[in-house]
């Protein structure tokens, strides 16, 4: 479920410091976004943010909640989201400190998608090949 108009509202003010911050609603979710990287997102009206190996030590208090998670083909899929304890939302300064390491987070995926390149299956690039004598021979 996406997030309530009010509750986005919230957020937006509760984490203005942080930089330009837009929301946009995606797979039945809200995602939430400081300068173009995604580094939460909302369902239900409860913020969940990005975890990676370098912050997990911040966000021990959000471990004893189960991650953001959906269903598939009957297994269940953990993502790399991690609820933000309500109370936070009572402590702006310290929403403040979980929002930018998990913006943190945010920038390490980011930055190893562009180093990554994407690579074809030997099976696609046998087919690519294929197709590409296909056009070369006439």
């Amino acid at each position: 479920m996406v997030a309530s108009d009010g509750f986005a509202e919230f957020l937006r003010e509760q984490l203005s410091p942080l930089g330009r911050l837009t929301m946009r609603r995606m797979f039945g979710k809200t995602g939430v976004f400081c300068d173009g990287l995604m580094f939460g997102m909302i369902t239900d009206d409860t913020l969940y943010v990005r975890v990676d190996d370098h912050n997990k030590a911040v966000f021990k208090e959000a471990e004893a909640a189960p991650p953001l998670n959906y269903e598939k083909k009957g297994r269940t899929i953990d993502l790399s989201f991690w609820r933000v304890p309500e109370r936070l939302l009572d402590e702006p300064d310290e929403l403040i400190l979980w929002a930018r390491a998990a913006l943190g987070a945010a920038g390490r995926v980011a930055a190893g998608r562009e180093r990554t390149p994407l690579r074809r299956k030997p099976v696609e690039k046998t087919a690519a090949r294929r197709n590409r004598a296909k056009f070369v021979r006439g």
